[in-house]
């Protein structure tokens, strides 16, 4: 306490610089922590001085002065501190009670008095001109609108070929996994509710072709509910359970890293939705912290641990850096540019790795950095993302990935870069991030407020156990136990893709016949096959078989129990099945046989493609199955 006056406010008012643009920037910070406990006023104000004359001009040139209600007055650290613990108490017993701290605190605020000038323009030259906090309403608008989309296309091309996949006779049918699981719960004396939280699915209820169909068409109606603003929180929460019922019962063909991309983004946005009946882009609600942050941790782990899989990994193909020599060719779908990428130069695609892995490995870290250093991180990533989606079909991952880097942006940084027409028809009319509610929406903040809370230490200790094992080390026992019990809802997630580059590109040519000498093939949509066929553009549609399709060649027949029950399908002619395929080479009846050839497959040099017209070439290696048919009963 440095003193007292004779004429004390009715509620704390803290005093400070009004000329520092570093005191004005963490002023409009604690304005928004304290809200209308303590008020504000500028040193400069000569209404100020004249009713405060026992502090002096040299004090207010010094340090901020906090008037307290009582008439004391409290200075420097110790000021900052009461301030804080005008909101939270143990902010001001901290500095009372741990004298260390004090000291330290003191210290460090005459550091920063003596030479706030520098910090002022170091703070100006990070953070930018803007002294009031970012706000993110306009951004989480778009945000929003975006996942929507995403949401939209990943059940509307799922809704194309579930029926084939997982439907009742479907290559895997929901039906017999869900029984399996059963039988497992049985003979391990689970409880009922340790089932559902192992394997959480609406599906439980039903898992007929009906059901399945009408989960993706409530998926797709829903999602075009968030893309219109209408319900958006209550929208999020039903888009999440869909997908996450889908993607359990679909187990072999939505386990890829981007459905759970989708799924963690979708359940980190259930703490980020309005609850509004429709949102008007002119005046967003906006968004609370905490969930922003958790979204800037997940892309970092996501960017990240792509980098870093890859150097832990010790593969030679990126130890050297020659890992891009061959990615274009044995990428699962590589689209038409792959091609031409692939003959680029050594140089240059040495390069392009050593680019990679400065994106992947240092740039996440600026996430977490002031705010213009926050906002040049995105162009990188994004660029990045945008090369990967020119050169592969990757559905929907990358566009995921470019909706994370659009949520670091702000407002004010915006409605820079959208075109000069549209900054006044969507002009940022973003409430006051201090919001003054009452009664029953106060308790819902409340509520929402301590489950925030309680999901960012959930996220944080699941995701701190990943990053341990990834760099080989031994987390916590209960670190563990949680990550198990929470791996059911697939939405806190590790990431990291290519950790070994493939360097070979196997296929699967499976044929059929009626006599075992005649061998015609089953042509995929998107999978190449026809050397003649260039490679597609599919992208964000996801053709799941396709998918498959190339990490069965990778391994043995053994190993993809799902690829003998295709097989089956295929000698029975199940119609849903062949829906997955070009044409049907036997569309009288079905095939006597069936057999699966495996070739290595290569794309042409531009010499060869010039002379043959075709995209590939390749070698037979061999049978990946050999010739199955059913057997002959007694009765024929």
């Amino acid at each position: 306490m440095s003193g007292k006056v004779a004429n004390p406010p009715t509620r704390p008012i803290m005093i400070y610089d009004g000329d520092c643009h570093f005191c004005r920037y963490w002023i409009e910070r604690w304005k928004w922590f304290t809200g209308e406990r303590v008020d504000y006023a500028a040193s400069q104000d000569s209404e100020i001085r004249t009713r405060f004359p026992e502090i002096s001009a040299e004090q207010f040139d010094t340090s901020v002065q906090l008037v307290m209600p009582d008439g004391q007055v409290f200075s420097g650290a110790e000021a900052v501190f009461a301030v804080l613990g005008s909101r939270w108490g143990i902010f001001k017993r901290l500095y009372q009670n741990v004298s260390p701290l004090r000291t330290c605190s003191e210290k460090t605020y005459r550091f920063v008095a003596e030479y706030r000038t520098i910090l002022s323009k170091l703070n100006r030259l990070l953070a930018g001109p803007h002294i009031e906090l970012p706000r993110y309403g306009f951004t989480f608008w778009v945000f929003f609108r975006g996942l929507g989309l995403i949401y939209l296309l990943a059940f509307t091309s799922l809704w194309s070929q579930i029926i084939p996949l997982v439907g009742e006779n479907g290559i895997e049918p929901a039906g017999q996994y869900l029984d399996a699981v059963n039988q497992r719960v049985t003979a391990g004396n689970y409880s009922a509710l340790e089932k559902y939280l192992r394997v959480p699915t609406l599906c439980w209820w039903n898992s007929s072709d009906g059901f399945l169909n009408a989960l993706c068409a409530a998926g797709v109606v829903i999602s075009m509910f968030v893309v219109a603003g209408l319900l958006t929180g209550p929208s999020v929460v039903l888009l999440w359970i869909l997908y996450l019922s889908l993607a359990v019962v679909c187990n072999t063909w939505l386990g890829f890293q981007w459905d759970s991309l989708l799924l963690e983004v979708g359940l980190i946005a259930v703490f980020l939705a309005p609850w509004r009946v429709w949102e008007n882009p002119r005046s967003p609600t906006s968004p609370p912290l905490i969930p922003i942050l958790i979204l800037r941790w997940l892309l970092f782990r996501l960017m990240f641990m792509s980098g870093a899989v890859k150097v832990l990994s010790r593969d030679p193909a990126w130890a050297d850096w020659t890992a891009l020599n061959h990615h274009y060719l044995t990428q699962p779908l590589p689209t038409t540019l792959a091609w031409h990428a692939h003959h680029l130069p050594e140089w240059f695609q040495k390069a392009s790795v050593g680019g990679m892995f400065f994106i992947e490995l240092i740039v996440p870290f600026l996430i977490f950095l002031p705010r213009r250093l926050r906002i040049i991180s995105i162009w990188p990533m994004a660029g990045l993302m945008l090369l990967i989606l020119m050169t592969g079909n990757y559905t929907f991952f990358n566009w995921i990935t470019l909706l994370l880097c659009f949520a670091m942006l702000d407002d004010q940084a915006l409605v820079q870069i959208i075109p000069m027409r549209w900054r006044k028809r969507f002009a940022m009319h973003t409430r006051s991030p201090v919001d003054q509610v009452t009664g029953l929406r106060q308790r819902f903040r409340q509520g929402h407020f301590v489950c925030t809370i309680v999901f960012l230490l959930v996220v944080n200790s699941v995701t701190t156990e990943q990053l341990l094992r990834t760099f080989r080390s031994n987390p916590p026992e209960w670190m563990g136990k949680l990550s198990e019990r929470l791996a059911g809802l697939r939405s806190i997630n590790s990431y990291g893709l290519f950790a070994v580059m493939t360097k070979r590109r196997p296929e699967i040519i499976i044929e059929g016949s009626n006599d075992e000498v005649a061998w015609k093939p089953y042509e995929f949509y998107y999978k190449p096959g026809d050397l003649s066929l260039a490679p597609h553009w599919v992208a964000p549609h996801q053709p799941r078989l396709d998918w498959q399709m190339w990490f069965a060649a990778l391994g043995r027949v053994q190993q993809n129990p799902w690829f003998i029950n295709l097989c089956v399908r295929l000698l029975e002619g199940e119609k849903t099945v062949l829906t997955l395929f070009k044409d049907n080479p036997f569309a009288d009846r079905p095939p006597r046989f069936i057999q699966a050839s495996l070739y290595e497959y290569h794309f042409t040099n531009p010499e060869e493609r010039e002379a043959t017209g075709n995209w590939w070439k390749r070698e037979l290696l061999g049978l990946y199955l050999q010739p199955i048919s059913f057997r002959q009963s007694s009765g024929g």
